[in-house]
């Protein structure tokens, strides 16, 4: 029996520690490339006998991997074509590029790119090896081979003895890989990466529990599924096949929306199955569930930036010969075909919702809530992925109603046009707490959208950008009449002491919240409308929400803002109308000298800052800089007492809190300690 010896066909001899290094973070791979070239070796050996040159018996083709804690050995074996000795010389002594040393010089601080480039799979063994054995006969009965290497460019071959056709690989395990002996590691590991193989995969044998115990039983333990529902035709599927599938890859996950079947073959070879999962509020939990495969080898579950973003929420399988196997995640973002790919997956995916909407608008309705967040992340992250969406994108309003775009459009239009032509899509993001406002808009003939989702804010800011002369105010951004401005605004009819007394009046008693400001205006809109409306601007709420959901970066300062609300007095109401006439009988007489000295120090003033327009500050007599501030600090004390007088009318004015209190709980605003004091003063109020 002759015995061979030589060196690897390296041009160096530190390739070796180069190849365990090079998928150091990932180095359980090396499992997947074993068990992928044997799977290789029983394809080859199949279509050698579909082509009729291989007489012998096929026997059960399979894969079988064994441990052997005590010898510290990970076999593979396969019966498949095998090798002859000029086979082992060609395809594992002569590693399969040139150049080794300027290779090494160039990937030594990007090792994660030898296997895609270099095709080194079978040498991913000694990540994990201190020896690799082979023994291999080939189907072509020529003398069975044995090859060993330890881990250096020095090899023995040597003819052996071996009964049965194909490869068994025998792996001695290092001691620093010894997790890799233990059973339940690598039963971990055939299931992520070899679940779908086309060939039987076997990894020891079925266990049944009997008399307490779990035993062994006499039957395979065949870890894989080799004909999963993608590589299937979809005439030859059935709803449950789809359904069963999905519970193959998601066990006692909740039932998908609907599924997508890919199956192209030109310009590139995809096929897959893509679910629309029911999609919870928090996208981002739901990502990384679409599993990419290259021939039904698993290649990784993280498709971010392999795939567009919100590609990323949907759940399923993708395969492909044209995406690289062995290749770090940015390798494959640049690669050109992956890219052809997610482009064409995007197209597929907007032209299915369609064709469900075209086909089955009721079930699409019925389904929107959860297709929402899916459609609206789409929107916001793929420009074509917009356009295409625009004909199947629905908006639903508070009363449950789905419209599309130019639906709604068209629905509005005649109500919901302000002065200047531009179209108004009024919208809440809350059918509870926002109650009143839809209420009161929908009492002037205008319809509310429903926007509670949690990407909703920033696509409001997009939808007004895309929409032509159109914009979105939410309700309580402002009174019902000034929602929509049909006419110039009518500035309401107070002198600037009752404007005083009022807004002084009301801010004194509002509630101290924390974080919260208050600014008092008055309008008229009416006697038959509320006496006081809690509004809020919508460009600053706006803002602050798209910064609290993960806005721009650059808006996070509006999140540290406080929140503004307007508290608005509707001058018309009785009720207003009453405090103003109550506060003018109770406190004319402090008053009104006070108005009077005011009047008199801001006339001497303005007198002074008359004298003094046409001067330059060095100019003006020192004195009478000195009189002019005088003048303001007396002004501002009088004016002080003032406010000091009307609080202490308000504070004794139940009606005044009350009414307050009204608005705020209205708004959503009234908790706490406030709120048990109006709780209580409601009590007392009725008890009188």
């Amino acid at each position: 029996m002759s015995k061979n010896k030589g060196t690897i066909g390296v041009t160096s001899d530190n390739i070796f520690p180069v190849i365990k290094k090079f998928l150091y973070s990932d180095h359980e791979i090396f499992l997947r490339e074993m068990v992928s070239n044997a799977v290789d070796a029983v394809q080859k050996l199949k279509t050698i006998a579909q082509s009729g040159n291989f007489d012998g018996e096929l026997g059960e083709l399979k894969v079988e991997i064994k441990l052997d804690e005590k010898k510290k050995t990970l076999t593979i074996s396969d019966n498949g074509i095998g090798m002859t000795a000029d086979e082992i010389e060609r395809y594992i002594n002569q590693i399969a590029f040139s150049g080794a040393t300027d290779f090494l010089d160039k990937y030594k601080d990007n090792p994660n790119a030898i296997i895609g480039h270099f095709g080194l799979g079978f040498y991913s063994a000694f990540m994990v090896s201190e020896q690799v054995e082979i023994f291999t006969k080939s189907y072509k009965n020529e003398p069975a081979q044995h090859w060993t290497c330890d881990g250096s460019p020095e090899f023995t071959l040597e003819e052996t003895k071996k009964e049965t056709r194909g490869t068994d690989i025998i792996l001695h395990i290092d001691d620093d890989n010894k997790e890799f002996l233990e059973n339940q590691r690598i039963a971990a590991m055939l299931h992520k990466y070899c679940k779908f193989l086309p060939i039987s995969i076997v990894f020891g044998k079925k266990k049944e529990w009997k008399d307490g115990n779990e035993v062994e039983t006499e039957q395979d333990n065949v870890i894989n599924n080799t004909a999963p529902a993608w590589t299937k035709k979809p005439a030859d599927l059935k709803d449950e096949d789809y359904s069963a599938f999905y519970q193959e890859l998601y066990p006692y996950s909740e039932e998908p929306l609907f599924n997508i079947h890919l199956n192209v073959d030109f310009p590139f070879n995809l096929t897959g199955i893509l679910y629309f999962p029911k999609i919870k509020n928090n996208i981002e939990i739901q990502k990384n569930k679409i599993q990419l495969y290259c021939n039904q080898v698993f290649v990784t579950d993280s498709v971010e930036g392999i795939v567009p973003d919100f590609l990323t929420l949907l759940h399923g399988v993708l395969d492909s010969p044209d995406i690289p196997l062995n290749v770090s995640r940015s390798y494959l973002q640049s690669d050109q075909n992956v890219k052809k790919i997610s482009s064409h997956i995007t197209k597929k995916v907007a032209d299915r919702l369609q064709e469900i909407f075209k086909n089955d608008r009721k079930q699409f309705e019925e389904k929107w809530d959860a297709l929402k967040i899916f459609i609206i992340y789409g929107m916001l992250t793929d420009e074509k992925f917009y356009e295409r969406a625009t004909d199947f994108t629905l908006l639903k309003n508070s009363d449950g109603k789905t419209f599309t775009f130019a639906e709604y459009k068209e629905l509005i239009k005649g109500e919901q046009t302000d002065k200047n032509g531009t179209l108004t899509y009024l919208y809440a993001n809350s059918l509870d707490e926002q109650h009143v406002y839809i209420e009161a808009a929908k009492a002037k003939g205008y319809d509310v959208l429903l926007l509670d989702g949690q990407l909703d804010n920033h696509w409001v800011s997009q939808l007004e950008q895309k929409f032509e002369k159109s914009h979105f105010v939410r309700v309580d951004s402002d009174i019902p009449e000034k929602l929509i401005q049909k006419k110039d605004e009518e500035k309401p009819a107070l002198s600037p002491e009752q404007q005083d007394a009022l807004t002084t009046i009301f801010s004194s008693q509002i509630p101290q919240i924390e974080k919260t400001e208050f600014l008092v205006t008055t309008e008229n809109f009416g006697e038959n409308a509320q006496p006081i409306v809690i509004t809020q601007n919508e460009f600053m709420r706006r803002m602050k929400d798209m910064s609290a959901n993960g806005g721009n970066p650059m808006m996070s300062f509006y999140g540290e803002m406080p929140d503004s609300y307007n508290l608005v007095l509707n001058l018309s109401h009785p009720l207003i109308k009453n405090v103003l006439d109550e506060q003018k009988t109770a406190l004319s007489s402090e008053i009104s000298p006070l108005v009077s000295q005011v009047s008199d120090l801001e006339k001497q003033r303005k007198e002074l800052s008359d004298k003094h327009a046409k001067l330059k500050d060095d100019e003006v007599p020192v004195a009478e800089k000195e009189q002019k501030n005088a003048l303001d600090k007396q002004i501002t004390e009088i004016n002080g007492k003032k406010r000091e007088i009307y609080a202490n009318f308000a504070s004794s004015k139940d009606n005044v809190k009350q009414l307050i209190d009204l608005a705020l709980l209205a708004g959503n605003l009234l908790k706490g300690k406030a709120l048990a004091e109006f709780v209580k003063r409601s009590v007392e109020l009725l008890e009188r």
